[in-house]
């Protein structure tokens, strides 16, 4: 790995293992040690991870212009004895580990996101406007690590199959780059995909596992209404769009409650609508901007079809011309059963029973469920939380992490990795 230089004051403090000295991370009570290297290697191997973390906080890059951090993630694949492969336009990363027919997939986003950052610590965005508040280089660092600790495992024979690492571009954006990756061959032969998102909700060390619904589908909805327009003292001479712009705010979300089942769990919520600007003129144009979650893959196939449907319902009688622009974001992340059941039986082996609980459902989105449109798998959180901190969320300016959650994080997906090459359930 290339050494990246850290002031030792900002590196986190090792913890002390009874009869070994200082070891980083601490292997957590309970926890069954992986057969093999990995405790070692972290101890040998955590500070370096942690200078990798406080590297691409540091220089962040937009979604689609990830080319610095795929070309360090592919150098340090490389120096490993590893053999990556870039994405066509360079901002992404395939490697596989190991060698086998049988093939379990790990995957990691790298974008950041368009926000300043806030915190006053030296890892601090060097990119104005630009930040990781989502972890994403928390992400990158932990399967970079689950990457080349596999690799040392390959190397002494114990990996029982191939594991494919997937360091995927633009998470954050529409159209993402789960599409992109799957096009470039990232499913290919694969039986289980498994992947992780930081959660500062929980604290370092814990992890959130749920089977079935786990984040939601995430579209867009813009409603243009047009009319000739008139004088607000004459409004039954014209069409009066701002009338039928609050009709429609208010009543199509109403409406869609009551057409679709509450188990589906939809939600439309409208962030911006505009008509106008002088207090005594009707407008020719308005529009009114909404997005779409739903918990549910039918409701969400059908979703599109049904919200125009009811945006004509909600207008009609206005005189207003209606343009409705649906746009598909992501689909809903839905966890396998029996994925879901062995990432959290690797994470209790990882770092103990007692540090797995439930994960609540999001309503956020997340392109990882195009991978489970195609092959079964699961997400889960990895927390993040620091001790004694102000609570915050991702997609905050000041968003930080405890970094002993990059060890875990790497302990957790190791395992997964050889229960997923273990098991004949996919």
């Amino acid at each position: 790995m290339t050494t990246l230089t850290v002031p030792s004051s900002q590196l986190p403090t090792p913890i002390p293992a009874a009869g070994s000295g200082q070891v980083w991370p601490e292997t957590p009570p309970g926890a069954d040690p992986l057969p093999g290297q990995l405790d070692r290697w972290l101890a040998s191997r955590g500070a370096e991870l942690v200078a990798v973390r406080r590297h691409l906080h540091a220089h962040p890059e937009l979604s689609h212009q990830e080319f610095e951090t795929a070309a360090l993630v592919a150098r340090e694949l490389a120096v490993a004895g590893l053999t990556p492969r870039f994405l066509p336009n360079g901002n992404g990363v395939i490697c596989d580990v190991g060698e086998g027919d049988r093939v379990i997939a790990l995957r990691a986003d790298l974008d950041a996101l368009p926000m300043q950052d806030v915190k006053d610590v030296d890892y601090r965005s060097t990119v104005p406007g630009v930040t990781h508040a989502c972890g994403h280089d928390v992400h990158t660092t932990i399967l970079l690590g689950v990457g080349l600790a596999l690799a040392q495992l390959a190397a002494l024979d114990e990996l029982p199959g191939r594991v494919r690492l997937l360091f995927q571009p633009a998470e954050e954006t529409t159209p993402s780059g789960a599409p992109e990756m799957i096009a470039a061959g990232a499913l290919k032969d694969v039986a289980a995909i498994y992947g992780l998102h930081c959660a500062p909700q929980l604290p370092a060390g814990m992890v959130g596992v749920r089977s079935g619904p786990f984040t939601a589908a995430a579209d867009k909805v813009e409603v243009t209404l047009t009319g000739p327009g008139g004088h607000t003292a004459r409004p039954h001479l014209t069409v009066d769009l701002v009338h039928a712009l609050s009709r429609l705010v208010v009543d199509v979300p109403a409406l869609l409650d009551r057409r679709v089942d509450p188990r589906a769990g939809i939600s439309m919520v409208f962030g911006a609508v505009h008509a106008g600007e002088a207090p005594n003129a009707i407008p020719a144009t308005g529009t009114a901007r909404a997005t779409v979650r739903v918990l549910s893959r039918e409701a969400w196939r059908t979703a599109p079809a049904l919200i125009t449907q009811l945006v004509h319902d909600a207008v009609a009688g206005t005189g207003a011309s209606v343009d409705v622009s649906y746009t598909r974001g992501v689909p809903p992340v839905i966890n396998d059963r029996m994925a879901t059941a062995a990432i959290a039986g690797a994470a209790g082996a990882a770092l103990g029973p007692d540090r797995v609980t439930e994960a609540e459902i999001s309503m956020g989105g997340e392109d990882f469920a195009f991978y489970l449109e195609q092959v079964p798998g699961a997400m889960i959180r990895l927390g993040t939380g620091i001790a004694g901190a102000e609570p915050m969320d991702i997609h905050q300016a000041s968003f930080d992490v405890d970094e002993r959650a990059v060890g875990y994080g790497v302990r957790v997906m190791v395992h997964t990795a050889l229960a997923g090459l273990a098991s004949g359930a996919f």
